[in-house]
């Protein structure tokens, strides 16, 4: 039964979406909170409530295209409706996962420790370098959107007697080849993001190894080796779901014109769980946020 099956799936969608709206409001809350307290962001900081409230918009959009998806179908062939909600969808989406990148970069250069000319001009100037990278985030990730709503608002159907998913498309060529270089942009997009998570646990995993041999001589407990291994502890948690993070995304790419309702549902499901465990992570790496949380509970 298709009205059984959007109703349940609607029902897991909302129960992840209302668990990720709270863990990454609960960062910004308390980030703000520290903020008004304090007068003061660090850098950390401010990546963190960036963040959050990137996810926030990101679940947002997602629970509400999902909504119409599943409940008011017929709400997906009114004029615009689409385009506009893959739109925010694909801002927030490529914003959170700049954001996320720059964080594991901000990570790798506080952290590791290299003689290279270049990169103890990045440890001084850090600080400075973060907010124009996130700021340069923003017309990126505006770009992306823009580009989804010029593609999708060329394709899709103008005629208002379209009441099924046969007629949403009116295309010359098959969707496929039309969607192609939206995909393939879209996809470098992801690639790079990626690219720097993995470029930055590499990078603090040899920092790590290289720290610990020059200090195995030394006896006791050193303050720079457990900073390295809870920040590589981070790092791997980070690469690791966005890993698994980014085959997703790619097969979100490959299914998203093909009707496999099951294989869709998977997907969402699993983008709707990792915007909650990287958050979670987030959490308990920080002792702030650890502390209050805690206390919260």
């Amino acid at each position: 039964n298709v009205t059984t099956y959007n109703a349940v799936a609607m029902a897991i969608i909302t129960l992840q979406t209302f668990a990720g709206m709270w863990i990454n409001a609960f960062i910004v809350s308390v980030l703000c909170v520290s903020w008004v307290k304090k007068r003061s962001f660090n850098t950390n900081e401010k990546i963190l409530l960036l963040l959050g409230c990137s996810r926030v918009g990101y679940l947002c959009t997602a629970w509400v295209g999902s909504f119409i998806e599943n409940i008011y179908s017929f709400c997906v062939y009114v004029h615009q409706k689409i385009q506009i909600i893959s739109a925010l969808l694909s801002f927030f989406n490529i914003f959170s996962l700049w954001i996320s990148a720059i964080l594991s970069v901000f990570y790798c250069i506080k952290i590791a420790n290299f003689q290279h000319t270049f990169f103890i001009y990045l440890k001084v100037r850090i600080d400075r370098i973060v907010p124009w990278l996130m700021l340069t985030s923003v017309p990126v990730s505006l770009g992306v959107s823009v580009f989804v709503y010029i593609v999708i608002d060329e394709a899709r159907c103008d005629n208002n007697n379209c009441t099924t998913s046969g007629y949403l498309w009116h295309l010359t060529v098959r969707p496929e080849l039309h969607f192609f270089p939206l995909y393939f942009f879209t996809g470098f997009v992801y690639a790079t993001a990626f690219a720097a998570v993995i470029s930055s646990a590499l990078l603090l995993l040899f920092s790590l190894w290289r720290h610990k041999h020059r200090m195995q001589t030394k006896s006791g407990k050193n303050v720079s080796v457990d900073a390295h291994i809870k920040a590589m502890k981070s790092i791997l948690s980070f690469f690791f779901i966005d890993t698994i993070q980014f085959i997703i995304l790619i097969l979100s790419l490959i299914y998203s014109l093909k009707k496999e309702k099951a294989v869709m549902f998977f997907i969402t499901f699993f983008l709707y769980s990792f915007s909650a465990a990287h958050s979670l992570i987030l959490i308990f790496s920080n002792p702030k946020l650890e502390k209050t949380l805690l206390r919260t509970l």
